[in-house]
């Protein structure tokens, strides 16, 4: 059972919102359509996402809008334009939405140029018969699907985090098994170099040689994942994130890809995922929980499974899942981090926050 315990500062306005302490993965039943869920203490796009179906519009329609207001806001650095910068200083956009009811999906990855993640998404779904758009393509569609831009996603934090880790050696970094020719790249693969030339050494390969759990974090990795279900009863999903931080150029992590950051099934619940992305995507915690549920499972277990699947093969990896069943009973579970994710329903005055310990 869900308890409440103490009153939380809203990080974006001078609110106050209950917090709960899940303990065991604990369910909530949250009463009547509609519903919002997310990651995280994204009050704000929570709330965006409730006027909007509140008012009546479709669940696909409310998600576009929470999700579009935490790019707006750049929750915590990690969703929207100037945030997370790759290895080139440089940020860019993945999102995704999906309809429960129709099984549609819209994505992008690796966007540039464009900040409206989550409508570029949207596009993808409404007017072509792709899943997902990437690179540098995929703004040249929403651009002529009428987003605004081109836009330098860059900003002035994200610029000087990216000069201080260039500062620091370009340590931490997502390589492997590499030797940089320099402090940094360009990187070359260790057998191909011959360590007694004197042109790297042995020391520099131990420094491109970090743990999983040292490279994802709570700010440098929060997708916003977001569930909605209207009044008709309708499930649609969605996401948006700008990657890992220092992420190699290129790198497309688990926000874009159908299972694995979310997904939704009219018949069944939703699901939303947050986390080293790298790791979650090879098991697409998303479809399993939604798929459990499919079985009998209750959004507890089947959240708690999905997750237990990932840690067995990767005991260091950091992410959590939130599942909802499509009664409304809401759940989380996580490995690594201690998790949050946000609640608004009618029986609610406004957002509450739920805890998830590991």
């Amino acid at each position: 059972m869900a308890t409440k315990s103490l009153i939380l500062p809203c990080p974006c306005v001078l609110l106050l919102t209950l917090l709960h302490l899940v303990l065991g993965h604990g369910a909530v039943n949250s009463g009547q359509y509609p519903l919002v869920v997310s990651t995280w203490p994204f009050l704000e796009a929570v709330r965006a996402g409730w006027r909007a179906v509140d008012s009546g519009l479709s669940a696909v329609d409310s998600v576009v809008e929470g999700c579009s207001a935490c790019e707006e806001l750049r929750c915590d650095g990690t969703v929207g334009p100037g945030g997370s910068p790759d290895e080139n200083g440089e940020t860019t956009i993945d999102a995704l939405v999906m309809d429960g009811v129709t099984m549609e999906v819209g994505a992008v990855a690796a966007m540039r140029y464009v900040k409206d993640g989550i409508r570029a998404a949207r596009l993808v779904m409404q007017h072509t018969k792709h899943t997902l758009l990437v690179g540098e393509q995929a703004s040249v569609f929403a651009l002529s699907m009428g987003l605004p831009g081109p836009t330098n996603l860059s900003s002035s934090e994200s610029m000087e985090k990216w000069s201080k880790w260039k500062e620091n050696h370009c340590q931490p970094n997502f390589w492997k098994n590499v030797l940089p020719v320099n402090s940094c790249s360009p990187y070359h693969p260790r057998d191909s170099l011959d360590l007694t030339e004197g042109t790297c050494s042995k020391a520099k390969l131990m420094e491109t040689i970090e743990s999983r759990s040292s490279l994802v974090g709570l700010h440098n990795h929060d997708t916003i994942a977001m569930a909605v279900i209207d009044k008709m009863g309708h499930i649609a999903v969605g996401t948006s994130t700008n990657g890992a931080t220092f992420k190699i150029p290129g790198r497309v992590g688990d926000g874009p890809i159908t299972g694995s950051s979310a997904y939704a099934d009219d018949e069944i619940g939703a699901c939303g995922a947050t986390g080293d992305g790298d790791i979650m995507m090879r098991f697409l915690p998303c479809y399993q929980v939604v798929e459990s549920m499919r079985l009998g499972m209750e959004p507890k277990l089947a959240a708690k499974d999905a997750i237990s699947r990932i840690a067995r093969k990767f005991p260091d990896f950091v992410g959590a899942v939130f599942a909802i069943n499509k009664n409304g009973v809401h759940a989380g579970a996580c490995h690594g981090w201690t998790f949050q994710y946000s609640v608004r329903s009618p029986e609610m005055d406004d957002v509450e926050v739920f805890t998830v310990l590991p």
